[in-house]
């Protein structure tokens, strides 16, 4: 895609100009695919499009990897589930037509379709949904999440398309996390090799994959439903932001989806050919404190950091504005019970007479820190206003993904960190259990938890603010902001959905609508 032969030395010079004023390298690709593994541009489809995205996955397989880089380009594109989450965060009907809730709440009988395959060609029936539920139980999953499916106590294949979920107790929130990666449908001869070979029942395959550099999708021409707009989507995959946002400007790829400079925004938005939209996500910058190690094993310190904490400056100083101060709340504004906290206004003297009470004066904590550029930015911030306070930080980057999730989500090695947390409704995951890296042990949270759930669905809500609000007393984290989701696209591609309320980046309906193609 080009931005027209008699504006190019104009437009180059303008970027070259827009680059040296930030301090940031240019980066000259060729258009087509310079960051896959694609050797022959000839062999891209006319219709094909290029996302740039940074934070690349280390594998395919989200089964036995946390985060949610995988799920991210994977859920929805290649893996589906019984039922999908839409933008609003509500449950649509999917690989299920329909499905029936027992009186006493424990038995789901799912209607499943009866045109669906996989891509090896495998059927997609009650079987291989019953395969699927049990993969997550069994210790194939290695992923956090898979506590989500413990409370089903069977699943039974009724008929070929007709499923039955029996659970060991009412559960609010079981169906709900099926339209997410636990939810993904799978075959038993499909399993085999997830980290480089997905297969599922989605409207694209992997046709080709690169680990750290890129991800190409195609067509699924044996897909159940509306075929996709594009028949190719490249997934690029950049070092820093700057690199992304220098291929855009060039043509090189169609769009930056989640932008990492937000910085760039305001400069961005005078290019004529560019087209900048902000929506919501789930995800939480979360400053997480180790209970498990002096000093935050102390409550007192740990309210001492919330209300040393300014998180509006963090949101303007480190993100240039964008995303959503809930007040340190762990909560999206799309969850039914998120309301935004006063507890812990700015208030750096109530921070240090916190400090002086606890006996923790003139400390010197280690905060871990990803490679991701809001995790950099905002310690760099939180260095200053802490040490306002008497704490002084001691920044250690960590790779991301691979030393950080070994370091501090896998062996707890951490005073500090901060990481953003974008799997929808996770309060159980990341507070209802001391064996999360968060380390929060608190009873009544868990028995909150455990209420909101089984309760009637009408008291769901209130008994969640509850959980939230206790969460807040024993300040076991701070949300410093809601992490939003930056576009930046040519002004021809449409069908990149601006709001979230999943781990899913759905391509299906990403196209040109004029122009050429990069």
């Amino acid at each position: 895609m080009s931005h027209g032969d008699s504006n190019d030395s104009q437009g180059i010079s303008r970027r070259t100009l827009l680059a040296s004023a930030l301090g940031v390298p240019i980066l000259l690709t060729a258009c087509s695919a310079g960051h896959t593994t694609i050797s022959d541009p000839a062999d891209v489809a006319g219709d094909a499009v290029s996302i740039g995205l940074t934070g690349p996955p280390s594998s395919l397989d989200f089964t036995t990897t946390d985060g949610s880089a995988i799920p991210l380009v994977l859920m929805g594109n290649v893996f589906e589930g019984l039922v999908r989450i839409d933008s609003d965060g509500e449950l649509q009907p999917l690989l299920a037509q329909d499905w029936q809730l027992s009186d006493d709440r424990l038995t789901y009988t799912f209607d499943l379709r009866t045109d669906v395959q996989f891509s090896n060609g495998d059927p997609f029936d009650a079987d291989s949904a019953v395969f699927s539920i049990e993969r997550v139980q069994s210790d194939a999953w290695t992923n956090g999440l898979a506590s989500g499916m413990e409370i089903v106590e069977s699943a039974t294949a009724e008929s070929r398309h007709s499923l039955r979920v029996t659970l060991s107790e009412p559960s609010n929130s079981w169906l709900w996390s099926m339209g997410t990666l636990i939810g993904a449908m799978m075959t038993n001869s499909g399993v085999d090799d997830l980290a480089s070979n997905p297969v599922g029942t989605g409207p694209f395959l992997v046709d080709a994959w690169s680990p750290s550099q890129s991800l190409r999708f195609v067509e699924n021409p044996d897909y159940w439903g509306q075929p996709p707009a594009s028949s190719t989507v490249i997934v690029q995959y950049f070092a820093d932001a700057t690199a992304s946002t220098n291929a855009l400007q060039y043509g090189d790829i169609d769009a930056v989806y989640d932008m990492q400079s937000p910085e760039l925004a305001p400069i961005l938005d005078d290019e004529p050919d560019l087209e900048i939209e902000t929506g919501t996500t789930t995800g939480q910058v979360m400053l997480s404190m180790n209970p498990r190690q002096a000093p935050f094993d102390d409550v007192r310190v740990r309210q001492a950091v919330m209300y040393a904490v300014d998180r509006q400056a963090i949101i303007d100083t480190a993100w240039g504005g964008f995303g959503l101060d809930t007040g340190g709340s762990p909560t999206p504004e799309t969850d039914p019970w998120f309301v935004k906290s006063d507890m812990y206004p700015h208030d750096p003297q109530k921070a240090r007479d916190l400090l002086r009470d606890a006996g923790a004066t003139d400390l010197t904590v280690r905060l871990s820190v990803p490679t991701r550029p809001y995790a950099q930015q905002t310690s760099e911030i939180l260095v200053s206003q802490l040490r306002d306070v008497g704490i002084r930080l001691v920044i250690e980057s960590l790779e991301f993904p691979a030393l950080w999730l070994d370091q501090v989500f896998t062996r707890h090695d951490y005073q500090m960190s901060i990481i953003v947390h974008t799997e929808a409704r996770d309060l159980p995951v990341l507070f209802g259990s001391p064996e999360h890296y968060l380390g929060f042990d608190d009873a009544e949270t868990r028995e909150l938890l455990a209420q909101a759930d089984s309760s009637d669905p009408q008291d769901q809500t209130e008994i969640m603010r509850s959980a939230v609000n206790r969460i807040m007393e024993q300040a076991a984290a701070d949300t410093l902001f809601m992490f939003p989701n930056i576009i930046v696209r040519q002004r021809n591609l449409q069908g990149l959905a601006v709001d979230r309320a999943t781990d899913e980046l759905r391509l299906n309906n990403v196209r040109q609508t004029a122009g050429t193609q990069a």
